[in-house]
């Protein structure tokens, strides 16, 4: 049995056409639904074939062929000679008083990259990793601190997933009901400088024969690139939450230096463009609250001129304050709590909606800005960083 390595033209006979493939090694987790499907065609297989097996992995999360007890016996022979469901390797679990859950995923190489679960009453968000490092290279994030080494594939940023939800099902007892109601693309990495890779792994999460998320619960997470902003809008329009950090280029330029590239007015003229397509009527704005930095009542009125000129007079944005967590190579820290409570009354009483986000996990280093994992720095990064610790950023008196 052998598997096939590309489509077979019409006037052939589709197995005849067939060829050992150098990788016989395909792994599922690596497709959508239509990935699967041109996949399962070169088998000699219809559309119902794929979306049966698309469900097994993904609803029931079967990894063994010989369970999909609906599938023909041909085809579960088949796929045994040339595909597998192989979640990554578990390097460690830790597990928050507040019940938080963090894993570390061993993706070769010597790379390493976290995912985090947060429950709450209402909904379970998984925080999902998109790269091994970042090479945004924030001041404030203790994973551009280690540098870049790799893109991760569909599969590893759909094993995050499908590891994580099917272990707490078994661990809560839930009896097949979802736990996972939220993903955030909010881990290890910027999802769209991964863009090929990241748009299949949203489109399973979405899929009604996958996980079935609302794209309202889903939700990219970006520094600001700004040509992958517009292409996502037509492609697979989430949720979007930008990285803003500061309502000025002379102060986000240090925080976040992809702002060099793309400043605040390209990035908010590219928010506007894709709220046409969102699945929601706004953008959130995540603000890292850094003591004597960004946190003062003068960065509060610039953030709320920001608002007012754009939107037409409508509410088209929200803020969500993240506190700090501290880490020491970054050399900055936290705002005091009275700080960060006069800063959102600020945006709250120009007619902004304005949360804090409450800190999660930050006893397993699982909160904002904390995940870092294992890294080989292929870009010089943190010499770099290290470099630029020297580097006072203005406080105001």
């Amino acid at each position: 049995m052998v598997c096939p390595v590309q489509a077979v033209p019409a006037a052939e006979e589709p197995r005849a056409a067939w060829h050992r493939p150098a990788d016989m090694n395909t792994n599922l987790l690596d497709f959508d639904l239509d990935g699967l499907a041109a996949y399962c065609e070169q088998l000699g297989e219809k559309r119902f074939r794929a979306t049966q097996l698309f469900r097994w992995i993904h609803q029931r999360g079967a990894s063994d062929f010989d369970q999909m007890s609906d599938l023909a016996k041909s085809l579960r022979e088949k796929l045994k000679a040339c595909a597998h469901i192989t979640a990554l390797p578990v390097l460690t679990e830790h597990v928050s008083a507040d019940g938080t859950v963090k894993w570390l995923f061993d993706v070769g190489g010597g790379d390493a990259v976290e995912a985090v679960f947060i429950p709450e009453d209402d909904r379970g968000t998984l925080c999902v990793s998109s790269q091994a490092g970042c090479a945004v290279g924030c001041r404030f994030c203790s994973t551009g601190h280690q540098g870049f080494s790799r893109n991760l594939s569909t599969g590893e940023i759909l094993a995050q997933l499908w590891y994580a939800e099917h272990a707490l099902r078994k661990r809560l007892g839930t009896g097949g009901e979802r736990v996972i109601s939220n993903v955030v693309m909010m881990g290890m990495g910027e999802p769209l400088q991964n863009y090929t890779a990241l748009v299949p792994a949203l489109r399973a999460m979405l899929d009604d024969h996958g996980y079935g998320l609302s794209r309202r619960r889903v939700t990219v997470s970006t520094s600001g690139v700004v040509p992958m902003i517009d292409r996502l809008s037509q492609d697979c329009a989430v949720a979007m939450a930008v990285s803003l950090h500061a309502p000025n280029d002379e102060l986000r330029d240090p925080l976040v230096p992809l702002n060099r590239k793309y400043p605040i007015h390209e990035l908010l003229d590219a928010c506007e463009r894709y709220l046409e397509f969102a699945p929601r009527d706004f953008i959130t704005f995540e603000y890292c609250m850094l003591d004597g930095v960004n946190d003062q009542p003068e960065h509060a009125r610039q953030l709320i001129e920001l608002v007012r000129a754009r939107g037409d007079g409508r509410s088209w944005c929200k803020f969500n304050l993240i506190p700090f967590n501290p880490f020491p190579a970054s050399g900055l820290l936290r705002s005091p709590a009275a700080r960060v409570t006069e800063f959102a009354s600020l945006l709250s009483n120009a007619g902004i909606v304005t949360t804090v986000r409450k800190t999660r996990g930050d006893d397993i280093d699982a909160a904002c800005g904390q995940l870092a994992g294992d890294v080989k720095d292929r870009t010089r990064a943190a010499e770099r960083m290290a470099r630029q610790r020297t580097i006072v950023l203005k406080q105001v008196p």
